[in-house]
């Protein structure tokens, strides 16, 4: 007899893309560290890289999270959400890296985060 699947609510679903826009940040940073660390990109340099490894890693958790989200909630709410993750690499990219805050890119994240919340508004309607 089958067993019944674990199902995800809408919040959960809300919830677990909003995780996968975090796992994507800690990505990018493991990604761009590897880079940062290579003088020269060769196969035995990709190869022994733990950074973009890691990198990987985090991009492999991030589509798990985002295949269990899906197959529960609505495509046209959670996708949007997955651009909040261009809000945090630019935070990450501030603090971190220490790459400049211009006003066009406050402009973009401001845009980004009212087109995510006009999309959420439009399904609670």
């Amino acid at each position: 007899m089958p067993r019944e699947s674990f199902r995800f609510s809408h919040r959960q679903s809300v919830g677990l893309v909003f995780l996968c826009t975090l796992f994507g940040v800690a990505a990018q940073y493991f990604i761009k560290s590897s880079g940062m660390q290579m003088a020269q990109i060769t196969l035995a340099s990709l190869l022994t890289n733990w950074h973009l490894w890691a990198g990987l890693s985090l991009y492999g958790v991030s589509t798990g999270l985002l295949i269990l989200a899906l197959r529960d909630g609505e495509l046209s709410l959670l996708y949007p959400v997955i651009s909040l993750t261009y809000v945090w690499v630019t935070v990450l990219s501030v603090l971190v890296f220490h790459e400049k805050l211009t006003g066009p890119k406050v402009a973009g994240i401001a845009t980004i985060c009212c087109g995510v919340a006009l999309l959420g508004k439009g399904r609670s309607q």
